[in-house]
């Protein structure tokens, strides 16, 4: 299979929205793995952690969207932990995340939950929040 990947790509609005929302450069990581060796939720992921932030850094960001390792990530921060540069995995998969559900056009509107259904959700989306509406 050959890729061809250009200036174009590389910095794309869909990359440039992901840094944004995010709030990370996704040239900052290096690929050392730790994230990806440090990952509890690896083992059922399509793509390691790494993989995704590479396929992002090439501009391939569609594969990276349709992966189901964004949807895995678990937000618990050991890559964040672990990463020599820095790099806030967990804030660029939710930026991931959301792009994705923009793109398929999914959105929730609370106010139309009830509280039962408030309860059962992960808690995957209470730390996401948190992480996006608190300094």
């Amino acid at each position: 299979m050959r890729v061809t990947i250009s200036v174009e790509q590389v910095r794309s609005e869909w990359v440039r929205r992901i840094e944004e929302v995010s709030g990370q450069d996704v040239m900052a990581c290096y690929h050392c793995g730790k994230c990806s060796a440090g990952c509890p939720a690896a083992e059922v992921m399509d793509l390691l952690p790494n993989q995704i932030i590479r396929l992002v850094q090439l501009g391939q960001v569609e594969r990276a969207l349709e992966s189901q390792t964004i949807w895995y990530c678990a937000a618990c921060q050991t890559c964040y932990a672990r990463c020599p540069k820095g790099v806030d995995l967990p804030r660029l998969m939710e930026a991931l995340r959301e792009l994705a559900m923009q793109k398929r056009g999914d959105h929730l509107e609370i106010a139309r939950l009830d509280v039962q259904a408030l309860a059962e959700f992960p808690q995957q989306a209470f730390i996401a929040g948190f992480r996006k509406y608190t300094a």
